[in-house]
């Protein structure tokens, strides 16, 4: 006779969902919370965004040269300015490219401030190198691996990428804009390619969305225009949070 949950069959199946999406609900729960783990910096962006060799083609940005000191310099900041308990984590996708990047400028600092949140996918994914192992998340289910992003986020950081960062980077939007999620720094990194990609503005024009929703986001254009942002906002948030809890 064999236990209904130590059944691998049962729990692979259709019948046992319920059960797969409850374990990625309570697993992470129980470990962020044993491991202090309640505030992180997400970035998103391509897998595919490789580091650029040395001889740049068309002065081609080497985004993933930059959100590796971008991680570096936000995990250094807050090794500086906050307590152990308080420290901002860096957190990712747990895959190549850009999540790659992440992890690796947050594990040059401190590898215990890198973590991952990984999917199951059929190709490019897999958990890069530089995640710390006790915070290296492995999820199934999209949306319960984007439950878990917005419940530890406190800023987001986008770098250019394909339909999976666009996924994020609207619902992420949609749930800040309607009050869902609070308000938290949102940066669009690469102005050049989100201005080509999208043209916020037909949205207002066309009262789609208000103007105000424009500033639900932040486009910068360099690591230091990021740093400087970020670093300002949360900031503020900090001395919110201190001034509603005092």
């Amino acid at each position: 006779m064999t236990k209904a949950y130590e059944d691998a069959e049962f729990m692979l199946s259709d019948e046992a969902r319920s059960l797969r999406l409850l374990s990625e609900y309570l697993e992470p729960r129980a470990r962020l919370k044993e491991l202090n783990v309640h505030r992180a910096l997400i970035f998103w962006g391509s897998a595919r965004l490789r580091p650029i060799g040395p001889d740049p083609v068309d002065d081609a940005v080497d985004f993933y040269a930059e959100a590796r000191e971008l991680a570096a310099r936000m995990t250094r900041w807050t090794m500086e300015t906050h307590e152990p308990d308080a420290h901002y984590h860096v957190c990712t996708g747990g895959g190549p490219g850009i999540m790659e990047a992440a992890n690796r400028g947050a594990a040059d600092v401190n590898r215990e401030l890198s973590m991952g949140y990984n999917i199951e996918l059929p190709h490019e994914q897999g958990a890069n190198a530089y995640i710390s192992d006790a915070l290296n998340f492995e999820f199934k289910y999209f949306f319960m691996r984007k439950f878990w992003f917005m419940n530890v986020a406190k800023a987001l950081i986008i770098f250019p990428g394909g339909f999976g960062t666009m996924d994020e980077l609207f619902e992420m939007l949609t749930l800040i804009q309607t009050g869902k999620q609070p308000r938290i720094p949102v940066v669009l990194y690469g102005k050049n390619f989100w201005e080509r990609l999208i043209n916020f503005d037909v949205f207002v024009e066309m009262g789609l969305i208000a103007e105000r929703d424009i500033d639900l986001f932040y486009r910068a254009d360099s690591v230091d225009e990021a740093f400087d942002f970020l670093t300002d906002a949360l900031a503020q948030d900090t001395v919110t949070a201190q001034s509603r809890h005092g």
